[in-house]
């Protein structure tokens, strides 16, 4: 018999799953990681804005995400700066202002690894709520854009040709993207997210025929690795977030080799 915080474990890393990989299947498509990867960098200064204005934490690095996302959404508008540029600047900005805002809060004790790492084995029933209600918010929403979005992934000038709404469809994919990146934090922390995101989507893909099938086989695969992850973990004592991208790119090379032996 599991112990319940094994439960809710294996439940918070099933909901980040899911979510996850649908979403990642477009991050490999659209080559947006670098993207994810920024956003990622902002919790910590969504952890200091929840400390600040004592609200739930992930309530804080939803915010901060999204607020994030729509501010180079809205500089890519306003600037001739590359997108990588741009991100990078954000990004490092915002987690160094992060850091040094939680350095100013005395008495404030913070397990700073478990925010870049992910502590799985500490989400509590609260946490499970906001990972099943943010990626079921995800999910609903990105099944509703699937077919414009997948429109504008292939092609965007012609997308744009047909009058679909390009730009309002590529602001809701990324504020999903924010949302996922937030719940997910507890799970493997700021610095490993993207690999949930992208590892799996990109194992999936060379074993599927359609959009479809590539989405559900990503989701399937993030499964498996928090299974093997959290059982790595609570059989070798090593940190839950970092095992759980081992057993993901256990994986990536397994369908590697897979591929070169047809």
């Amino acid at each position: 018999m599991l112990d319940d915080f094994l439960w809710r474990a294996a439940l918070g890393g099933f909901g980040v799953a899911l979510a996850a990989g649908p979403l990642g299947c477009f991050v490999v498509w659209q080559r947006m990681a670098y993207f994810g990867a920024s956003v990622a960098h902002t919790a910590l200064l969504g952890v200091a804005l929840g400390l600040f204005l004592a609200i739930d934490l992930i309530v804080g690095i939803a915010v901060t995400c999204v607020a994030f996302a729509l501010a180079i959404i809205l500089l890519q508008q306003m600037t001739d700066l590359s997108s990588d540029t741009l991100l990078g600047i954000l990004a490092h900005a915002a987690l160094a202002l992060g850091i040094v805002t939680l350095a100013f809060m005395d008495g404030v004790r913070l397990d700073l690894l478990g925010y870049l790492f992910g502590d799985i084995l500490a989400v509590s029933r609260a946490d499970l709520i906001w990972i099943y209600v943010g990626g079921l918010l995800c999910i609903s929403t990105l099944v509703a854009i699937w077919r414009p979005l997948l429109a504008i992934t292939v092609h965007a000038e012609l997308a744009q040709a047909e009058a679909l709404p390009v730009l309002a469809v590529q602001l809701v994919f990324t504020l999903l993207l924010a949302i996922v990146i937030a719940v997910s934090l507890k799970i493997v922390g700021a610095l490993l997210i993207v690999s949930m995101l992208i590892i799996p989507a990109a194992t999936a893909r060379p074993f599927t025929r359609s959009p479809e099938a590539m989405a559900v086989m990503a989701a399937a695969i993030g499964i498996v690795s928090v299974s093997g992850g959290l059982y790595a973990s609570i059989s070798w004592d090593t940190p839950s977030g970092p095992s759980i991208v081992v057993a993901s790119s256990v994986l990536f090379l397994v369908s590697l080799v897979a591929r070169r032996s047809k």
